[in-house]
């Protein structure tokens, strides 16, 4: 297996890596909430210094005009989509943001191509503080698995997924998979969000993110197997404690948010995830540009994934030196 540098690429948290062919394509958080980029390169080695395209900026004013957070690039039906969640403002309401989920189309071949439509919101029936879509094809089904906030039930977000009629709609029920409910996912804010899927011979994972983005920010994960009708809360199993944690020792801190891509040869799968390197975090975390996304194998045993510790860095990263609340690299 090739070495992976870490962090893969400086200050950009949420990473996403779809792998199309032999080119890796990159997309994240920007630090300063107003733009989605998007990076390719032939090697997870390459990704940070490979040159960063501009895909869309946030709007003026409106429902997309504030904290673009958490896109995700996809391959569906040989056309590509980013789905993002954007807010109208910076406000904080009922203990939340006020995000919502969008989507943008592409149908050229090169995703680095300006051809970008904005194919407008995804309607998930009722309006509260949503994030964090991903998508994926089971069966030669659609689905779409994202975090929303229930005003009935305690805490920040859930996980629900449903079906798609097509990549920017929602057809038929949806099912809420999981909340948060154990210690671990209940520090500082009560969260499941940043859902990622792994499908592995007969089964499909589903890993999220829970608690504060701290340290104590970790990975969970569902499990079904792949002919169980995944909108059935009842095929879903549960793993009791979280399955990738901070690690002191190897000194990063608050692993999360992950997303799954293969190794150069295709042999190997890959976590890839954001993690801080220190926890001495001035002001508001959100504006601390210093979650680097990271990458590292998956041993796998009897079907079942292992995802060990975070690894210790081998490149040099920036600590957080802010300017006007964030730094960025422009």
């Amino acid at each position: 297996m090739e070495h992976i540098n870490n962090p893969i690429v400086i200050q950009r948290a949420d990473p996403f890596i779809f792998k199309d062919a032999k080119t890796y394509y990159f997309t994240g958080s920007y630090p300063k909430y107003d733009r989605i980029i998007l990076r390719k390169a032939m090697s997870l080695n390459d990704l940070n210094d490979a040159e960063e395209h501009v895909i869309w900026t946030k709007d003026e004013q409106g429902e997309k005009s504030a904290l673009i957070w958490a896109p995700e690039i996809h391959k569906i039906n040989g056309n590509w989509y980013i789905y993002y969640a954007a807010a109208p403002n910076n406000q904080i309401e009922d203990d939340t943001f006020n995000h919502r989920m969008f989507v943008l189309e592409n149908r050229n071949a090169d995703p680095f191509s300006d051809n970008w439509t904005d194919k407008g919101k995804i309607d998930t029936g009722w309006e509260t503080f949503a994030l964090d879509a991903t998508v994926f094809e089971l069966n030669g089904r659609l689905y779409y698995v994202w975090a929303q906030q229930d005003v009935d039930i305690s805490g920040h977000s859930n996980i629900y997924i449903s079906e798609m009629s097509n990549p920017w709609t929602l057809k038929g029920k949806s099912t809420m998979l999981t909340v948060p409910e154990y210690d671990w996912e209940c520090k500082g804010f009560w969260v499941n969000e940043g859902p990622a899927i792994l499908i592995k011979e007969h089964r499909i994972f589903l890993t999220y993110s829970a608690s504060a983005t701290g340290i104590d920010y970790c990975m969970g994960m569902l499990v079904a197997s792949i002919d169980s009708d995944v909108l059935d809360l009842n095929a879903w199993q549960k793993v009791e404690k979280p399955v990738f944690t901070s690690d002191i020792k190897n000194g990063q801190y608050g692993p999360g948010h992950n997303s799954f891509t293969k190794s150069k040869d295709n042999l190997h799968d890959v976590l890839v995830y954001h993690a801080r390197n220190y926890t001495d975090i001035v002001g508001d975390p959100l504006y601390d540009p210093n979650r680097h996304a990271r990458a590292q194998f998956i041993e796998w045993h009897n079907n079942w994934p292992s995802f060990g510790s975070p690894v210790r860095d081998n490149r040099q990263t920036p600590h957080s030196v802010k300017v006007n609340g964030v730094e960025a690299n422009d």
